[in-house]
C-alpha cells in the first residue's frame, strides 16, 4: 500500500472568520467550496505543499471546555517571517524560543481553539 498524501479535515465553528487566519495570515488559497442555503459549509486551502479541508463543525458553535480538537506542526522556510506577519494579523503568538530537542519554534492558539506550532530545526 502507497499513501500518496493525507488531507486533515479541520472544524470550524465560522468558517468565514476561520478564513482569515487559513487564507490571509497563512498564504493558502482556498477554493472548491461547498454551500448550504448560501452560508459556507467547506472548503478546500491549499498551497503546492499542503492541502486542509476546513467544514462547519457539527453540534454548537461553542467549544466546549474539555475540547482539545487537533494541533498543528507547521515547517516552515522563513520562521521569524511567519512570526511577523502573523503578529501583523493581529494574532496573539508565543515568543520564539529554541527548545533542546533541536527545534526553533513559537505557538499560537486560532479563533476555533486549535494549537499551531511553527519550527524550524534549531542551527548549530
Amino acid at each position: 500500500m502507497t499513501i500518496k498524501s493525507c488531507i486533515p479535515v479541520i472544524p470550524s465553528a465560522d468558517l468565514e472568520k476561520s478564513l482569515r487566519f487559513w487564507v490571509e495570515a497563512l498564504g493558502l488559497t482556498s477554493d472548491r467550496e461547498m454551500r448550504h442555503e448560501g452560508r459556507l459549509v467547506g472548503c478546500m486551502v491549499h498551497n503546492e505543499h499542503t492541502y486542509f479541508w476546513l467544514n462547519q463543525r457539527a453540534g454548537t458553535p461553542i467549544k466546549p471546555d474539555d475540547y482539545n480538537g487537533i494541533q498543528l506542526y507547521w515547517a516552515l522556510a522563513d520562521l521569524h517571517k511567519t512570526w511577523e506577519r502573523l503578529k501583523q494579523y493581529g494574532y496573539e503568538v508565543s515568543d520564539i524560543e529554541e527548545r533542546d530537542y533541536g527545534q526553533t519554534e513559537f505557538f499560537l492558539i486560532d479563533d476555533d481553539g486549535y494549537s499551531h506550532c511553527f519550527g524550524v530545526a534549531t542551527k548549530a
